[in-house]
């Protein structure tokens, strides 16, 4: 473990009524506490679970529209709002790791092009040896999580499941597994996939709530909603068509 709490420093907030503040559960947020390996940030679009995060990797000193800290391309709005006004608390502290944010991955992809063209000796190694627009969204995604993500590190990755199938995600599930369980690498992870969410053992903090706070899987929505479609998909069907009858 290394990223022990996240802490809203709140004396160098001026006006708490201004976006990010504006977000009901980032205007209540005090600290977080990291317990576990694996984290998740749930909530719908708009909850602030992607601002924290994002916030994260500023303090982490990765690149905020996807990358490490030596990765070196911008991308208009891929600032952090929120970056300045949080503490990160870390034992051990670690420098190594990665931010996924699946909308600007294309520009990630496209920033290893440039790098190949400038130095051939580049070879996108630890990206799985060619280039990541050669394969397909998902493939890029799996490829990156695979040969580039490894040990002692620290992975801040927002709606990783944007490219991934169903059973691309249990593949993924299996990364994580491999690498958090040897107890040297972190995730942090804001996700609507109830796939991912079954991670044994992982925190969910739910930013539906102000403030926010820790939900457990069966009570989150996106388990509730994913298992009552497949359980009752004719009853869901005919309630949500109901009006059109």
């Amino acid at each position: 473990m290394y990223l022990k709490r996240i802490t809203l420093m709140r004396d160098k907030i001026m006006n708490d009524k201004r976006y990010p503040f504006s977000i009901p559960a980032l205007n209540h947020f005090e600290s977080l506490e990291l317990e576990h390996p694996v984290t998740f940030f749930v909530g719908e679009n708009g909850s602030g679970k992607s601002t924290l995060l994002e916030a994260v990797a500023d303090q982490c000193g990765f690149n905020n529209a996807s990358g490490g800290r030596n990765t070196n391309y911008t991308v208009e709005a891929s600032q952090s709002d929120l970056g300045s006004y949080i503490r990160l608390s870390w034992l051990p502290k670690t420098n190594r790791g990665f931010f996924l944010r699946a909308e600007s991955f294309y520009h990630f992809a496209s920033y290893l092009d440039e790098l190949a063209k400038e130095d051939p000796t580049f070879g996108y190694k630890g990206y799985g040896g060619r280039s990541l627009h050669e394969q397909s969204h998902g493939e890029a995604f799996l490829s990156l999580f695979l040969n580039r993500f490894g040990e002692e590190s620290i992975y801040l990755l927002d709606e990783p499941e944007a490219a991934l199938s169903p059973a691309r995600q249990l593949a993924f599930l299996k990364i994580i597994h491999d690498l958090a369980g040897r107890g040297d690498a972190q995730f942090i992870i804001a996700t609507h996939s109830p796939i991912l969410l079954g991670y044994p053992d992982a925190s969910i903090y739910n930013f539906d709530s102000a403030p926010i706070e820790k939900i457990n899987y069966e009570d989150t929505e996106h388990y509730q909603i994913t298992s009552g479609f497949l359980n009752r998909k004719e009853q869901f069907l005919k309630e949500l068509f109901r009006d059109e009858e």
